[in-house]
């Protein structure tokens, strides 16, 4: 009986969204300044185009960047915190024809294989407007750094046998 009065209510089903699409377009690409064998600590920037290719404006636009983790068996959403400050933008309103470019920053905190991608919402629409996906690759970092060992490799036996030099002379 209840479960006849829920759905005679509407409360059994979900509301019906119109499928109307969002007529936004994104483009995504990797920054030309980007190194093509980036490395933890480097800095990653994409740059996107928001462009409204409809014939009305569209107001309260919303684009943020997410990324994806995509190794084999580490498979995630990554928490942007330490990746990136400029996590989203809003765009009071998108004339016809109109696009607003924006540079989305990394920091590259962790190797691994790694997916970004810009999405566009309206404050009160129920679409969703995706860019293409930028794949790209961070190498681990190396711990240790051949230039600043060799000094040191060298230096501290000439160092401890001049030190041993001066003391047997003393003697």
């Amino acid at each position: 009986m209840f479960l006849a009065g829920a759905v005679a209510l509407g409360l059994g089903a979900a509301p019906a969204l119109a499928a109307e699409a969002l007529p936004i377009s994104i483009s995504m690409a990797p920054a030309a300044a980007n190194r093509a064998s980036a490395q933890m600590g480097d800095r990653l920037s994409f740059r996107t185009v928001i462009r409204n290719d409809g014939t009305t404006p569209v107001g309260g636009v919303i684009g943020w960047v997410s990324l994806l983790r995509t190794d084999p068996g580490q498979e995630q959403p990554i928490d942007l915190e330490d990746w990136s400050a400029h996590k989203a933008i809003t765009i009071p309103s998108l004339a016809p024809g109109e696009s607003v470019a924006t540079d989305w920053p990394f920091r590259l905190i962790a190797s691994g294989t790694y997916r970004a991608v810009v999405s566009a919402a309206t404050r009160d629409g129920a679409a969703l407007a995706t860019s293409p996906f930028a794949d790209f690759t961070v190498r681990a970092k190396p711990l240790v750094e051949s230039r600043r060992v060799l000094p040191v490799a060298l230096g501290l036996p000439l160092l401890i046998g001049a030190g041993m030099l001066v003391t047997a002379r003393r003697r």
